[in-house]
């Protein structure tokens, strides 16, 4: 069913018939002849529908005054669809089920009684955003990968059916959807006297508001992961309309699509929770090339509000970044920094004594993840994945040269077969300096081999050139440890030079 819009006025919600309801099917006009017995039908149907709110039963009422719409930002139209139309259900994935799921319900709640959901465990709720599915893809993925490192129960929340019209559509639906959840975890606690400390939120998008929604409505949630929270009709509004760090114990949030000036994203760029992280800046990720980025915003604006979007590269590397964050923690460390370019100029490095958290799934193993909301943390990821980096300084001392043409790189080697080369510096190089980079190694410090120097000439140095590195230090960003490594003698262009710890 198309997604209602309320033109019903106040003055006749007492009177015993449905409100007129405009649809992109038609209208259905209110009509004094219609029976008592059809206007109870209505309500068990589609909620009763009387002026500016719509009720359904189990979940409440929902009003379209403000903050909700009418406000700067937030100028929506319509009220949310019912549980049945969108079509919510949930998926039980557990060690037992395997790749399997068990379709489990609050409303028949002997199918949790009798599914593999225990209560001696936690539990992780997986909620997809607009124009997704929470049946196939990502969310699934990601039930599978964390029972792999835990044994918990993990729940795939679907309202693909409300997530797949107009995004308007799918923002006020949302509302519905966090009470349903909020409701499944009320019926937890009848059940099994279950406590929310043992509850995760994961929400993709409008999936990171609809747990925000639910932490609203249910006191002590353990945790919420918003990833990449959705900015459109989201960015700076109250904090009962969207995610905010009273929704949970703990809520932390990863940035990837940001509407950062001058780029237009899916995603929010304030602060939401208690941690914040901004991989790449937060806003474009590398390895991807969405053309739709470079729309003018107002372009931007009326195509969200009036179509289908579908999915940005940029977007989803939230939950990639995630996924990948719990079989590479380290591989995530965020640095507190105020903007992106101090933390790229090396403001933020290293690490602080009280150490950085690790974006994603092992944040909440920061020790100082409450001190205060809106912590901001900054990072670089690698291009492709698993996207893990290791953010180190690079001093170098050349040998063997007083002045030449060229450039100067270090290639790293890992125990697994995996090599990498990053440019530490190019042009006039000289001897008497120190050549200072900080590089993002996508090789895993724990795991590094051998490293290796290697340079290059231009067309206007000599054939029989030689050049090595006297020393090379690193610092590690993570805890300020140092390595030191030492060449011996030179080697002519081209050819690595192996370099030993001093």
């Amino acid at each position: 069913m198309a997604c209602n819009y309320q033109i019903c006025t106040k003055e006749n919600r007492n009177l015993f018939m449905p409100c007129e309801l405009l649809s992109t099917e038609g209208y259905n006009k209110c009509d004094k002849r219609m029976v008592v017995g059809m206007w109870i039908i209505a309500f068990y149907l589609l909620g009763t529908v009387a002026g500016d709110e719509v009720c359904y039963p189990r979940l409440g009422c929902f009003s379209n005054d403000p903050p909700w719409s009418g406000i700067p930002g937030r100028l929506l139209t319509g009220l949310p669809e019912s549980p049945e139309e969108m079509n919510i259900s949930f998926s039980l994935y557990t060690r037992e089920t395997g790749n399997n799921s068990q379709v489990i319900s609050a409303i028949n709640s002997s199918t949790i009684q009798n599914s593999h959901f225990s209560p001696h465990r936690r539990t992780s709720f997986i909620i997809h955003g607009f124009s997704s599915t929470g049946k196939k893809g990502w969310v699934v993925e990601m039930c599978l990968l964390l029972l792999e490192v835990e044994n918990m129960n993990c729940i795939a929340v679907d309202w693909k059916e409300g997530a797949k019209g107009t995004y308007v559509c799918a923002v006020n639906n949302i509302r519905v959807l966090g009470a349903e959840v909020a409701y499944f975890i009320k019926t937890l606690q009848k059940l099994f006297r279950y406590s929310p400390r043992e509850i995760h939120l994961i929400g993709h998008s409008l999936g990171a508001h609809t747990a925000g929604e639910t932490g609203r409505r249910i006191r002590g949630i353990r945790r919420i992961t918003g990833l990449d929270p959705a900015g459109p009709y989201f960015e700076g509004t109250p904090p009962e309309v969207r995610l905010d760090p009273t929704d949970a114990n703990f809520v932390d949030v990863i940035h990837s699509n940001a509407a950062h000036f001058p780029a237009t994203g899916f995603g929010m760029y304030n602060t939401t929770g208690h941690l914040d992280f901004y991989p790449n800046g937060g806003t474009l990720m590398p390895g991807c090339n969405d053309l739709l980025l470079e729309m003018k915003r107002t372009d931007f604006e009326a195509l969200i509000a009036d179509t289908t979007i579908f999915g940005s590269c940029h977007h989803s590397r939230s939950h990639e970044f995630y996924f990948k964050s719990i079989l590479y923690p380290t591989g995530f460390i965020g640095y507190p920094c105020e903007t992106y370019e101090d933390f790229k100029s090396g403001d933020c490095f290293p690490c602080p004594k009280q150490g950085c958290p690790m974006m994603g799934h092992h944040a909440d193993r920061f020790p100082y993840k409450l001190k205060r909301v809106n912590q901001k943390y900054f990072l670089n990821t690698a291009a492709e994945p698993p996207f893990a980096s290791w953010r180190q300084k690079v001093f170098i001392k050349l040998s063997g040269v007083k002045k030449m043409r060229g450039d100067i790189n270090l290639i790293f080697h890992d125990t697994e077969g995996n090599t990498k080369e990053y440019e530490i510096a190019s042009g006039v190089l000289s001897g008497d300096k120190v050549y200072t980079k900080y590089l993002d190694v996508e090789i895993d410090p724990k795991k590094t081999k051998k490293v290796e120097f290697l340079w290059n000439k231009t067309i206007f140095t000599l054939l029989w050139a030689r050049m090595g590195a006297e020393a090379v230090n690193i610092i590690h960003g993570e805890d300020g440890r140092w390595s030191t490594f030492c060449g011996r003698g030179t080697v002519t262009y081209g050819v690595p030079q192996l370099l030993t710890p001093c």
